[in-house]
């Protein structure tokens, strides 16, 4: 039987879950003591300002999402891999969903911060960079480094911008459903069609004709306000 969460972690839990919702600007110490019903004291006792939370908060982060910026030794990659890779790596960018959703505000707010948010950042380049030389090395892309490199930025730009469209422009603020995942991956495999061996085009025209969703069918339920692409 697994253990209740401690007050710390019930305080991170909490946070995190108000901060994705309300924006971690909009929320106080006050509002998360509140919500937890527990006093500020207590909370204080574990971190003395909001800013440590975010900070815990982020090195979570970073532990979710550094094991997937490591190219796995053994058999060769795969497009199954490729598909479920960035199906992780979006589901943990929707877990941790304020942070790109108010990032400048953070770090302008917290120079710690900043410098560990670009160290992660570069980290991660130069990861997903090595990831396309492998999917290179393994006959499925063909580019070169500039290109892996151009890739890599691109990549990064839509998985953290992902997140901020569907709430921002959507309107989406439950759960990450398999649409909006499946949605979220066809806009990277598109990025890289230029760059895939005619042996594997097939396999990856099919692969993003599975994932492609209209965004008629990502709009939430109350969104009929919105007015849909007109027709050409």
């Amino acid at each position: 039987m697994a253990s209740k969460p401690n007050t710390r972690e019930r305080i991170l839990q909490a946070s995190l879950q108000l901060f994705n919702e309300q924006g971690e600007r909009n929320v106080t110490t006050n509002h998360i003591a509140s919500h937890l019903g527990i006093s500020p004291g207590n909370l204080y006792y574990h971190f003395r300002n909001k800013s440590m939370i975010v900070a815990e908060l982020f090195s979570g982060f970073e532990r979710s999402m550094q094991s997937f910026f490591v190219v796995p030794d053994g058999a060769g990659l795969t497009l199954e891999d490729k598909a479920q890779y960035l199906e992780s790596l979006l589901e943990i960018l929707w877990q941790y969903r304020f942070m790109h959703q108010g990032l400048e505000y953070l770090l302008e707010s917290d120079p710690e911060l900043a410098v560990r948010y670009r160290r992660f950042a570069q980290r991660s380049l130069q990861g997903t960079q090595s990831i396309y030389l492998a999917f290179a090395e393994a006959g499925i892309l063909q580019l070169t480094a500039q290109q892996a490199e151009t890739l890599s930025i691109n990549v990064w730009l839509v998985l953290s911008a992902w997140m901020q469209f569907l709430t921002t422009t959507l309107g989406i603020q439950a759960q990450l459903d398999k649409h909006l995942l499946r949605r979220g991956i066809y806009q990277i495999l598109v990025l890289e069609e230029g760059h895939v061996t005619p042996e594997y085009q097939q396999a990856v025209k099919a692969l993003c004709e599975r994932l492609y969703v209209p965004l008629d069918e990502l709009r939430p339920a109350d969104a009929a306000d919105v007015p849909a692409t007109p027709s050409q």
